[in-house]
């Protein structure tokens, strides 16, 4: 059976695209085992699925809040009443609202600070992508007809893809605020060369994600270009079949460099300790960085750096998933919800004022690896997101 009707059971590709005032985004979520007949989808989901066969495409958009309802709004409560210390632009779980009528702790429901002021602060309830609309395409995999409607639970496949996308857009232009209460300060201080010292020849990201992060840079690496693989190891996440002109690996550790068969040239150097990259203006058509963003302390700094080698036009792409190491990680990274993390690159991309042309990518829900070492506890491949910016007009850049 490969044809979609209401009893039957399939494997659908969601992906929802929608556009913040800088940035183009693009979240992907991997449902199995979609029940047409059980689990909630939208009517005009639902409709625009049945009749489709394995491998064939959907579509439906939506119009500003359509898919959300009317469940939102700011509300202005008494600063003492929230049990955290508040940032503007900032998502926090609706639980640390206190004294609120329907408002219990365990409510994780994420609710968002607009404003401080002086003894109350203003929140906006609304689910984040509320203002924006909304274009939601699927794509069809294997259809099978369901076996039974004994017992089992409604699966809200939408819910789970709309859950997280919205908080990398800025609150109405606003920067958010990630900057303050020493954010970047790390549990261990100490010169990075002392705890990258030893080489770690193991991978960050299961199978999956790797070949996620591979495909999504093939997208912008092609035959003969240039490439920076800034925090650089014995792996570069580079497309098979692709053949850059060159090469640069940077990173912290020699011995990695020298077993990333990818690399043509190497350079071990601290970022954290001087944010200036050792390449001349305009050296590079792409810059990439895999799962090692979390780790920078200056990053303002380093963006502009990436923008001043890239040459006009070139893209930097930044990919990262859940997974860190945490004497390194900034403070920042582990306070912030996952799809925050890609607020917070995007500022970075935003406040370096070398890129425009923004983007964002996420994808989460796909399968883990049965050979994976953590296949017995998790289910789900580690998710990916990624952001990118092309360089801006010379004049906009730093010299």
């Amino acid at each position: 059976m490969d044809l979609i009707d209401i009893d039957s059971v399939a494997d659908i590709v969601f992906q929802l695209k929608w556009n913040s005032q800088y940035a183009t985004h693009n979240e992907c979520y991997s449902a199995r085992g979609v029940n047409l007949w059980r689990d909630w989808l939208p009517d005009t989901v639902r409709r625009s699925l049945i009749g489709k066969r394995s491998w064939e495409h959907a579509a439906v958009d939506f119009s500003p809040g359509e898919l959300f309802g009317n469940d939102g709004g700011q509300l202005k409560v008494d600063r003492r009443k929230f049990s955290r210390n508040p940032k503007a632009g900032r998502f926090y779980p609706k639980g640390c609202l206190s004294d609120l009528p329907g408002v219990f702790p365990q409510n994780m429901q994420p609710i968002r600070c607009v404003g401080v002021n002086n003894g109350h602060m203003e929140v906006d309830i609304a689910h984040p992508l509320s203002l924006h609309p909304l274009s939601l395409s699927m794509t069809v995999g294997q259809v099978s007809p369901k076996e039974s409607e004994r017992g089992g639970s409604s699966v809200d496949w939408v819910g789970l893809l709309t859950e997280g996308p919205g908080m990398q857009a800025r609150w109405q232009g606003r920067p958010t605020d990630f900057f303050s209460d020493n954010a970047f300060a790390r549990q261990d201080e100490r010169t990075d060369d002392h705890f990258y010292g030893n080489p770690r020849l193991v991978h960050h990201l299961d199978e999956t994600a790797r070949d996620m992060v591979a495909d999504l840079y093939k997208r912008f690496v092609k035959d003969d270009t240039h490439v920076l693989d800034l925090m650089s190891s014995w792996v570069s996440h580079l497309p098979r079949g692709v053949n850059p002109g060159r090469v640069s690996g940077l990173g912290m550790n020699r011995t990695e460099l020298e077993h990333n068969p990818r690399l043509t040239d190497i350079q071990v150097h601290d970022l954290n300790a001087a944010p200036v990259l050792p390449y001349e203006n305009e050296s590079f058509d792409v810059a990439i960085c895999s799962v090692s963003v979390e780790y920078l302390s200056q990053p303002l700094d380093v963006f502009a750096e990436v923008g001043r080698v890239l040459k006009p036009g070139g893209t930097f792409v930044v990919t990262f998933s859940n997974r860190w190491f945490p004497p390194k990680v900034v403070r920042i990274w582990e306070q912030v919800h996952e799809f925050e993390r890609v607020g917070l690159v995007l500022e970075y991309f935003l406040r370096s004022d070398a890129f425009d042309n923004l983007g964002t990518y996420s994808m989460r829900g796909l399968p883990r690896p049965r050979n994976d070492k953590y296949a017995g506890e998790l289910a789900l491949s580690d998710p990916v997101y990624a952001v990118w910016g092309q360089t801006s007009a010379p004049q906009k850049r730093t010299a």
